[in-house]
Protein backbone atom coordinates (compact mmCIF):
# COMPACT_ATOMS: atom_id res chain seq x y z
CA UNK A 1 0.00 0.00 0.00
CA UNK A 2 2.95 2.16 0.90
CA UNK A 3 4.29 1.66 -2.63
CA UNK A 4 0.75 2.65 -4.41
CA UNK A 5 0.53 5.76 -2.28
CA UNK A 6 3.98 6.85 -3.15
CA UNK A 7 3.12 6.56 -7.00
CA UNK A 8 -0.14 8.06 -6.32
CA UNK A 9 1.93 11.13 -4.72
CA UNK A 10 4.51 10.84 -7.72
CA UNK A 11 1.30 11.26 -9.70
CA UNK A 12 -0.32 14.28 -7.73
CA UNK A 13 3.27 16.19 -8.05
CA UNK A 14 3.45 15.69 -11.52
CA UNK A 15 -0.09 17.20 -12.24
CA UNK A 16 0.70 20.19 -9.97
CA UNK A 17 3.80 21.36 -11.85
CA UNK A 18 2.00 20.91 -15.11
CA UNK A 19 -1.20 22.93 -13.50
CA UNK A 20 1.10 26.13 -11.88
CA UNK A 21 3.00 26.19 -15.25
CA UNK A 22 0.05 26.15 -17.40
CA UNK A 23 -0.63 29.30 -19.40
CA UNK A 24 -3.19 30.88 -17.35
CA UNK A 25 -1.84 29.19 -14.09
CA UNK A 26 -0.79 30.89 -11.28
CA UNK A 27 2.85 31.65 -12.61
CA UNK A 28 0.95 33.77 -15.02
CA UNK A 29 -0.36 36.06 -12.64
CA UNK A 30 0.84 39.58 -13.52
CA UNK A 31 -1.56 42.00 -11.27
CA UNK A 32 -4.13 42.13 -9.13
CA UNK A 33 -5.92 45.32 -9.65
CA UNK A 34 -8.87 47.48 -7.22
CA UNK A 35 -10.41 49.47 -8.99
CA UNK A 36 -11.18 51.65 -6.03
CA UNK A 37 -7.47 52.60 -6.08
CA UNK A 38 -8.43 53.91 -9.75
CA UNK A 39 -11.40 55.86 -9.68
CA UNK A 40 -10.86 57.26 -13.61
CA UNK A 41 -11.17 53.26 -14.67
CA UNK A 42 -7.80 52.79 -16.10
CA UNK A 43 -5.98 49.71 -14.88
CA UNK A 44 -2.35 49.57 -15.31
CA UNK A 45 -1.29 48.28 -18.38
CA UNK A 46 -4.79 46.86 -19.31
CA UNK A 47 -7.08 48.37 -22.09
CA UNK A 48 -10.76 49.54 -21.40
CA UNK A 49 -12.27 51.56 -18.67
CA UNK A 50 -13.05 49.91 -15.94
CA UNK A 51 -15.68 50.89 -13.05
CA UNK A 52 -17.96 49.12 -10.10
CA UNK A 53 -21.64 48.75 -11.22
CA UNK A 54 -23.31 48.08 -8.21
CA UNK A 55 -23.14 44.33 -7.76
CA UNK A 56 -20.80 44.31 -10.90
CA UNK A 57 -18.03 46.13 -12.50
CA UNK A 58 -19.07 47.69 -16.17
CA UNK A 59 -16.32 47.34 -18.61
CA UNK A 60 -16.69 49.88 -21.65
CA UNK A 61 -14.06 49.39 -24.37
CA UNK A 62 -13.99 50.05 -28.21
CA UNK A 63 -13.48 48.00 -30.99
CA UNK A 64 -9.38 49.29 -31.11
CA UNK A 65 -8.94 48.15 -27.88
CA UNK A 66 -9.19 44.21 -28.96
CA UNK A 67 -10.68 43.55 -26.12
CA UNK A 68 -13.01 40.05 -26.19
CA UNK A 69 -15.75 39.00 -24.25
CA UNK A 70 -16.94 35.30 -24.20
CA UNK A 71 -15.19 35.16 -27.63
CA UNK A 72 -16.55 38.21 -29.35
CA UNK A 73 -14.85 42.28 -29.78
CA UNK A 74 -16.05 44.29 -27.39
CA UNK A 75 -16.83 47.83 -28.54
CA UNK A 76 -19.74 49.59 -26.17
CA UNK A 77 -20.18 48.03 -22.55
CA UNK A 78 -21.09 44.96 -20.61
CA UNK A 79 -21.27 44.29 -16.98
CA UNK A 80 -19.49 41.18 -15.34
CA UNK A 81 -19.94 39.36 -12.42
CA UNK A 82 -16.76 37.74 -10.46
CA UNK A 83 -15.35 34.65 -12.47
CA UNK A 84 -15.70 31.50 -10.21
CA UNK A 85 -13.63 28.92 -12.75
CA UNK A 86 -10.25 29.16 -13.92
CA UNK A 87 -8.59 31.91 -15.19
CA UNK A 88 -8.07 30.07 -18.74
CA UNK A 89 -11.78 30.03 -18.63
CA UNK A 90 -12.39 33.99 -17.75
CA UNK A 91 -14.55 36.00 -20.19
CA UNK A 92 -12.23 38.84 -20.96
CA UNK A 93 -9.78 37.83 -22.91
CA UNK A 94 -6.80 40.16 -25.00
CA UNK A 95 -4.90 38.97 -27.07
CA UNK A 96 -3.25 35.87 -24.87
CA UNK A 97 -3.88 37.71 -21.74
CA UNK A 98 -6.87 36.87 -19.64
CA UNK A 99 -8.74 39.12 -17.40
CA UNK A 100 -9.89 37.85 -14.41
CA UNK A 101 -13.04 39.66 -12.55
CA UNK A 102 -13.16 39.15 -8.75
CA UNK A 103 -14.18 40.29 -5.67
CA UNK A 104 -13.40 40.14 -1.70
CA UNK A 105 -15.46 41.49 1.38
CA UNK A 106 -17.27 44.09 -1.33
CA UNK A 107 -13.93 45.01 -2.98
CA UNK A 108 -13.71 44.75 -6.62
CA UNK A 109 -10.91 43.88 -8.63
CA UNK A 110 -9.31 42.33 -12.24
CA UNK A 111 -6.16 40.35 -12.03
CA UNK A 112 -4.04 40.10 -15.14
CA UNK A 113 -2.65 36.38 -16.22
CA UNK A 114 -0.11 36.60 -18.64
CA UNK A 115 1.25 33.64 -20.65
CA UNK A 116 3.99 34.98 -21.44
CA UNK A 117 4.69 36.59 -17.52
CA UNK A 118 8.47 36.59 -16.29
CA UNK A 119 7.78 34.06 -13.42
CA UNK A 120 6.28 31.48 -16.01
CA UNK A 121 9.50 31.85 -18.11
CA UNK A 122 12.03 30.90 -15.39
CA UNK A 123 9.84 28.84 -13.83
CA UNK A 124 12.14 25.58 -12.57
CA UNK A 125 9.72 23.45 -10.73
CA UNK A 126 8.82 22.86 -6.97
CA UNK A 127 10.81 21.29 -4.53
CA UNK A 128 9.06 18.59 -2.98
CA UNK A 129 9.72 15.90 -0.36
CA UNK A 130 9.13 12.47 -1.33
CA UNK A 131 6.52 10.86 0.12
CA UNK A 132 6.88 9.59 3.45
CA UNK A 133 3.78 7.61 5.08
CA UNK A 134 4.70 8.78 8.32
CA UNK A 135 3.62 12.42 7.51
CA UNK A 136 -0.05 10.82 6.72
CA UNK A 137 -2.14 10.27 10.19
CA UNK A 138 -5.94 10.23 11.00
CA UNK A 139 -7.86 13.24 11.66
CA UNK A 140 -10.97 14.16 13.89
CA UNK A 141 -12.94 17.27 12.34
CA UNK A 142 -14.96 19.13 15.49
CA UNK A 143 -17.38 21.60 14.02
CA UNK A 144 -17.71 24.88 15.76
CA UNK A 145 -21.35 25.67 17.09
CA UNK A 146 -21.43 28.61 14.17
CA UNK A 147 -18.89 29.51 11.82
CA UNK A 148 -16.33 31.87 12.57
CA UNK A 149 -14.35 34.79 11.17
CA UNK A 150 -10.89 36.10 11.90
CA UNK A 151 -9.17 38.71 11.08
CA UNK A 152 -5.45 38.09 9.41
CA UNK A 153 -2.67 39.68 7.40
CA UNK A 154 -2.51 38.78 3.57
CA UNK A 155 0.29 38.45 1.53
CA UNK A 156 -0.63 42.14 -0.08
CA UNK A 157 -0.50 43.76 3.41
CA UNK A 158 -3.78 44.35 4.22
CA UNK A 159 -6.46 42.39 6.85
CA UNK A 160 -9.15 40.12 5.44
CA UNK A 161 -11.32 38.58 7.07
CA UNK A 162 -10.92 34.55 7.32
CA UNK A 163 -13.75 31.75 7.68
CA UNK A 164 -13.46 29.21 10.21
CA UNK A 165 -15.79 26.63 10.06
CA UNK A 166 -14.19 23.95 12.92
CA UNK A 167 -10.92 22.33 14.33
CA UNK A 168 -8.90 19.81 12.68
CA UNK A 169 -6.85 17.29 15.65
CA UNK A 170 -4.32 14.96 15.15
CA UNK A 171 -1.31 13.59 16.52
CA UNK A 172 2.04 13.51 14.69
CA UNK A 173 5.32 12.02 16.20
CA UNK A 174 3.95 11.92 19.82
CA UNK A 175 2.74 15.53 19.37
CA UNK A 176 -0.90 16.38 19.58
CA UNK A 177 -1.95 19.52 17.35
CA UNK A 178 -4.72 20.76 16.39
CA UNK A 179 -5.49 23.18 13.33
CA UNK A 180 -8.30 25.77 12.52
CA UNK A 181 -10.06 24.83 9.30
CA UNK A 182 -12.55 26.13 6.90
CA UNK A 183 -14.65 24.08 5.26
CA UNK A 184 -15.53 23.70 1.56
CA UNK A 185 -18.88 24.03 -0.59
CA UNK A 186 -17.79 20.54 -1.44
CA UNK A 187 -17.17 19.46 2.34
CA UNK A 188 -13.26 19.24 2.11
CA UNK A 189 -11.60 21.22 4.68
CA UNK A 190 -8.86 23.93 3.67
CA UNK A 191 -6.16 25.25 6.16
CA UNK A 192 -3.62 27.75 6.53
CA UNK A 193 -0.42 26.66 8.47
CA UNK A 194 3.18 27.33 9.81
CA UNK A 195 5.79 25.27 11.08
CA UNK A 196 8.66 25.25 12.82
CA UNK A 197 10.02 25.30 8.73
CA UNK A 198 8.22 28.03 7.60
CA UNK A 199 10.63 30.69 6.10
CA UNK A 200 13.71 28.03 6.93
CA UNK A 201 13.60 24.99 4.27
CA UNK A 202 10.30 26.08 3.64
CA UNK A 203 8.22 28.93 2.38
CA UNK A 204 6.68 31.24 5.05
CA UNK A 205 3.15 29.29 5.33
CA UNK A 206 1.78 26.35 3.43
CA UNK A 207 -1.71 25.18 2.49
CA UNK A 208 -3.47 21.79 3.38
CA UNK A 209 -6.58 20.74 1.91
CA UNK A 210 -7.86 17.38 3.86
CA UNK A 211 -10.82 15.69 2.39
CA UNK A 212 -14.35 15.59 3.12
CA UNK A 213 -14.44 14.63 7.17
CA UNK A 214 -16.79 11.32 7.19
CA UNK A 215 -19.95 11.46 9.56
CA UNK A 216 -17.85 10.45 12.24
CA UNK A 217 -15.68 13.74 12.02
CA UNK A 218 -12.45 11.46 10.38
CA UNK A 219 -10.41 12.08 7.77
CA UNK A 220 -6.92 12.22 6.74
CA UNK A 221 -3.94 14.34 7.48
CA UNK A 222 -1.47 14.13 5.11
CA UNK A 223 1.26 16.49 5.21
CA UNK A 224 2.72 14.88 1.67
CA UNK A 225 0.46 17.26 0.20
CA UNK A 226 1.13 19.98 2.15
CA UNK A 227 0.82 23.27 -0.88
CA UNK A 228 2.80 25.88 -1.81
CA UNK A 229 -0.11 29.03 -1.71
CA UNK A 230 -0.55 31.07 -5.14
CA UNK A 231 1.27 33.86 -3.41
CA UNK A 232 4.94 31.77 -4.02
CA UNK A 233 3.95 31.66 -7.70
CA UNK A 234 3.57 35.26 -7.85
CA UNK A 235 3.40 38.38 -5.39
CA UNK A 236 0.01 39.78 -7.03
CA UNK A 237 -2.12 37.06 -5.19
CA UNK A 238 -3.68 37.79 -1.80
CA UNK A 239 -3.28 34.52 0.24
CA UNK A 240 -4.32 34.85 3.64
CA UNK A 241 -1.36 34.56 6.50
CA UNK A 242 -2.28 31.29 9.31
CA UNK A 243 -5.03 32.37 11.73
CA UNK A 244 -4.00 32.15 15.35
CA UNK A 245 -2.80 28.26 16.68
CA UNK A 246 -2.28 27.62 13.50
CA UNK A 247 1.92 27.91 13.51
CA UNK A 248 2.73 24.11 15.12
CA UNK A 249 5.78 24.15 17.05
CA UNK A 250 6.66 20.55 14.86
CA UNK A 251 8.93 20.26 11.90
CA UNK A 252 6.52 19.56 8.64
CA UNK A 253 9.86 19.05 6.79
CA UNK A 254 6.94 16.86 3.49
CA UNK A 255 5.02 18.19 0.86
CA UNK A 256 5.85 21.48 -1.02
CA UNK A 257 8.66 23.43 0.41
CA UNK A 258 9.40 26.01 -2.04
CA UNK A 259 10.07 26.87 -5.52
CA UNK A 260 13.50 25.35 -7.25
CA UNK A 261 15.52 28.46 -8.02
Amino acid sequence: MTTDAAEDWKRWHEQRIEAVSAPHGPLALTGTHWIEDHPEGRLPDMPGRWTVDGDAVLLAAGGSDGIQVAGRPLSGQVRLVADAGPAAEARVAYGERRFVVLVREGVWGVRDFDPASPARQAFRGIEATPYDPRWSVPGRFTPYGERRTVWVGNADGRERGLGLGGELAFTLAGQELTLQVTVQEDGSLWAVFGDSTSGRGSYRFRFLRPAAPDARGRTTVDFNRALLPPCAFADHFICPFPPPGNTLGAEIAAGERNLLR
